[in-house]
């Protein structure tokens, strides 16, 4: 008979020394990580980081010519909705009367039938024409009555009796008639319409076979060879230009800042706008360049007067605040709010700070800037 070895140690007892013994490993790895961690030390400086850089521009007072700018749309000088002046029917719609067609002064457009036109030109030219038998009629009844009274040796006792009232009504007749006649052939001449000017159709009402009334619309015509701008400027932009102003040439630039020739001031000032509260001035180009098209909006610059004691900066040294910062002799930042005159093509023009020139202007102001602050200044071209 075979002995079965006894256990030695209980399953539990197992168990809670596998348990201390995880544990006291885990210890030992803390104890070394502990131990081996870098303990490099972090030693204090006493040395201050340097100035930041900035670039900035240096600029000197000068006496420059102030310019004032506004958009303005382009407007046709004649725009006008042509209407019959008679009644008809149209017998003839021409191509140039088509909705888009490029027409020029005295071009055909319709026309309206004319015989009941016609015949009122007979009719008052035979009318005419009875009223200057009648004239002659009068004349030799007064050259007669004269003779008469001649032979007789005596002075006529009035007027009348030298038939001078039928004379007189005689002449007015035929004044009368002329008037009927010029008005009844002006009326014939109106059943050919016309273009009154140069310009484009943008849109015909009437078609052929219509009758048409005094009064109907026939098309729309825009001139294409002369256009206005109304242009409104601030009255302190106001004050900077030069006066007289009309007669005068401003420029005209695309908004892509192309140039597109000038254009003649009409008129300018005397009044303000009732809603904008500002000065409105008026311009006419007679030969306008060909990218020029009625509807655009372009910018009007206009010369002023000239201005000493100014500097002209980037449009970049100007915060959202208004602001600019200067770099003091010492290297330190100086916050001023300037008087901006006016502004042009990238540029700003303000009334130079107090003290004498240079004067070295931060070229790209940062959020973080700081009165008094110490920086270390970079010249650059502005």
């Amino acid at each position: 008979m075979t002995d079965t070895p006894a256990e030695t140690t209980p399953k539990p007892l197992r168990r809670w020394l596998w348990i201390g013994l995880a544990l006291a490993v885990l210890i030992a790895i803390v104890v070394v990580l502990f131990e081996t961690e870098d303990t490099i030390d972090v030693q204090s400086s006493q040395t201050s980081p340097p100035p930041p850089k900035v670039s900035v521009v240096e600029v000197t007072a000068e006496t420059v010519r102030a310019q004032v700018s506004a958009f303005a749309e382009v407007r046709p000088l004649w725009d006008a909705e042509l209407r019959t002046a008679i009644s008809g029917r149209i017998i003839a719609v021409h191509d140039a009367a088509l909705a888009g067609a490029q027409v020029s002064r005295g071009d055909p457009l319709f026309a309206i039938e004319k015989a009941p036109y016609e015949s009122a030109v007979a009719a008052a030219e035979m009318e005419l024409e009875q009223a200057r038998l009648e004239l002659l009629r009068a004349q030799n009844d007064v050259t007669v009555a004269r003779r008469q009274f001649e032979r007789d040796g005596v002075e006529p006792p009035t007027e009348l009796a030298l038939r001078l009232p039928q004379l007189w009504i005689a002449e007015k007749s035929v004044t009368a008639a002329q008037s009927r006649l010029k008005a009844a052939q002006s009326e014939l001449s109106e059943t050919d319409v016309t273009a009154p000017f140069s310009g484009f159709v943008t849109r015909r009402f009437a078609s052929l076979g219509q009758t048409v009334a005094p009064g109907d619309a026939l098309l729309h015509l825009s001139d294409d060879r002369r256009f206005e701008l109304v242009a409104e400027f601030s009255q302190p932009d106001w004050a900077l230009v030069e006066q007289p102003i009309s007669g005068t040439l401003a420029d005209l630039v695309h908004r892509t800042g192309a140039p597109l020739g000038q254009a003649r001031v009409r008129r300018g000032g005397g009044f303000l706008d009732q809603n904008t509260r500002q000065v409105r001035v008026f311009l006419e180009v007679a030969e306008p360049d060909d990218r020029i098209l009625a509807g655009d909006f372009l910018r009007v610059l206009i010369s002023g007067r000239l201005i000493e004691d100014t500097l002209t900066l980037p449009e970049s040294t100007l915060t959202r605040a208004g602001n600019i910062w200067l770099v003091a002799e010492d290297n330190r930042l100086q916050r001023i709010s300037p008087n901006i005159l006016f502004r042009s093509e990238g540029t700003i023009t303000i009334d130079a700070p107090q003290g004498r020139g240079p004067w070295r202007v931060a070229k790209n102001p940062l959020a973080s800037f700081l009165p008094g602050q110490h920086v270390t200044p970079h010249a650059v071209e502005g």
